[in-house]
């Protein structure tokens, strides 16, 4: 089929399917009816408040309330031929572009021994360079996994967890250095030798990867999934199956594991996360964080309370209540505490210090008094001694909302930047991976020169489809799904006549990138995830957490809170 721009784009009718006005209440999801469906108990009825720090019992609770505690129905779907499932099951006509979506999804499909094992990175026959984007990357298959527990296809997720576990297993190396036993590969590709008849896998850990950069975030991207494979389909067995135990605690104990630093953080590589060239994001990036904040909850879920696991869950629950504390006081910027660091005095001593990481007001740079509106805020790219970066990053701001890890008058407040700051941060096409981008001089001396990091291109300020999903559900989550549709209105009017593309460039993100793939198949699953997302709100519950209650915000109130 020929993908040439679709004639006389209409708006879909999905539009309308969450409430009719934009004064969307949460609590219609709430009320949802759930599909009957038998379960062994509901891992999400766990809280915190439920871990005992003295080694004490768990208690498990009734079943629980809310968006989070419902059983999300894409598992009990199959679909039609060529027909999504949630399109089958809503009384709307679809937009013109997402049967061509589903079309590019299905052929970016790898399969393994006859079984479907995940979608490669790009279907970009037309460059030059194949490089790495034939290989099923851990990061990239997120979105792709959620569209088809959406579409009610949980087979290919469940075969994508099981044999990472196994690759997780093998020894790993980048040079002659040995990576921890508990990292995830960064990706993957099938082998087929048809002479032979055999399939084989070949797991990249960082070893082949540009600049040999080890993946953080592919074994909180894996617990993530496992999570929402399990809400999704109600099947319970997976998650409880030896090997994706093992698996968890592997992840968790790189992750938990005791260092240099005081700070209840984990360090990270430049480059070794979405941002996956310099861009100055060592040390304790926000999208770390959140990811390890989510995964962390997530592990709470699932973790069995038997000899092995309940250290495990102890040392979560501990981490998690440290973690909390700590992102939503100090990574946390609005008007009020931009205000507050700008009359900062500087080399205070003791633990009475106002300034505790001893950031010089002088380093706040000259755009940010523009960018800061009164009403609004958002968690800051990292916090460490002498240093503040005070840039915007999407992914780690969305999943800060969706985790809950943002309070909910935090992550009304980064909605309310979002649409106070629409033409940055939104622009002409979803969504700036971060703002601003690095210019001049600086470019040079923090990307190294990265003729691919120029500015507002890739990853220093371009703009990237595949955040819409996340855009959306932190749209959802927070009541304010008019976000999303305006994003996605703006997203149809290019994607499909662009051929999908990995990222755009330029301030508004008007043009296709200068180096992106075509038919990059995260943008299209984040199209796909986005559009099932507004059309059936109870998939919010396969991928948003909810507030627990026993991490509460010892935060003062400031000037972009509601009253």
């Amino acid at each position: 089929m020929e993908f040439g721009a679709p004639g006389g784009m209409r708006r879909s009718a999905s539009h309308n399917s969450l409430s009719g006005s934009d004064d969307f209440d949460l609590t219609h999801l709430l009320n949802k009816p759930r599909i009957n469906v038998e379960r062994q108990r509901s891992f999400d009825d766990r809280s915190l408040s439920d871990v005992s720090y003295s080694g004490g019992g768990h208690a498990r609770g009734g079943a629980g309330g809310g968006f989070d505690g419902m059983y999300s129905p894409g598992g009990g779907l199959r679909s039609l031929v060529g027909t999504p499932a949630s399109s089958a099951l809503h009384s709307f006509e679809p937009h013109p572009i997402v049967g061509d979506a589903w079309e590019a999804l299905r052929r970016s499909l790898v399969f393994f021994r006859g079984q479907p094992l995940g979608t490669i990175a790009a279907y970009d026959h037309a460059s030059e360079e194949v490089l790495n984007y034939d290989q099923v990357f851990v990061r990239d298959f997120v979105p792709s996994a959620m569209a088809f527990l959406m579409n009610g296809e949980p087979e290919i997720v469940k075969n994508f967890l099981l044999k990472t576990v196994l690759l997780q297993g093998w020894e790993k190396k980048v040079d002659r250095f040995k990576l921890g036993e508990g990292a995830m590969p960064a990706s993957f590709k099938v082998l087929h030798d048809d002479k032979k008849g055999v399939d084989t896998l070949h797991a990249d850990f960082g070893e082949s990867a540009i600049g040999r950069v080890a993946p953080v975030d592919s074994g909180f991207w894996w617990i993530i999934l496992l999570r929402a494979y399990t809400k999704s389909t109600g099947d319970l067995t997976l998650a409880e199956k030896p090997e994706c135990q093992k698996a968890m605690r592997l992840i968790l104990s790189l992750c938990l594991s005791e260092g240099f630093d005081t700070f209840p953080t984990l360090l990270c590589a430049d480059g070794c996360c979405m941002i996956d060239r310099r861009m100055g994001v060592y040390g304790y990036p926000i999208e770390i964080q959140s990811l390890f904040f989510m995964a962390l909850r997530c592990a709470l879920l699932m973790l069995k309370h038997d000899n092995e696991g309940k250290d495990f869950v102890e040392r979560i629950a501990t981490r998690l209540h440290a973690l909390s504390y700590h992102m939503r006081s100090y990574f946390w910027l609005d008007f009020q505490q931009l205000n507050d660091i700008y009359r900062y005095k500087t080399e205070e001593y003791s633990h009475t210090a106002v300034n505790k990481f001893n950031v010089i007001p002088d380093s706040i740079p000259d755009w940010l008094f523009d960018f800061m509106p009164c009403e609004g805020g958002f968690f800051v790219g990292n916090v460490s001694p002498a240093r503040m970066d005070f840039r915007w990053f999407a992914l780690g701001n969305m999943i800060a909302i969706v985790s809950s890890l943002a309070t909910p008058e935090q992550s009304t407040a980064i909605m309310d930047l979002i649409e106070e700051r629409w033409e940055e941060l939104i622009g002409e096409m979803p969504l700036k991976i971060c703002y601003p981008a690095i210019e001049n001089h600086e470019w040079r001396i923090v990307t190294g020169c990265d003729p691919k990091n120029t500015r507002w291109s890739y990853h220093n300020g371009g703009s990237w489809p595949v955040l819409l999903w996340l855009l959306t559900a932190a749209s959802i989550k927070t009541g304010r799904p008019q976000i999303a549709r305006r994003a996605i209105d703006l997203a149809e009017r290019r994607l499909l006549k662009d051929g999908w593309p990995e990222y755009y460039d330029g301030k508004l993100g008007k043009y296709v990138g200068k180096q992106a793939r075509k038919f990059q198949t995260w943008s299209i699953a984040g199209y796909l995830v986005a559009k099932m997302l507004l059309e059936d709100p109870s998939h919010l519950g396969m991928i948003a957490l909810e507030e627990d209650k026993a991490m509460k915000p010892v935060l003062r109130r400031s000037a972009s809170w509601t009253n």
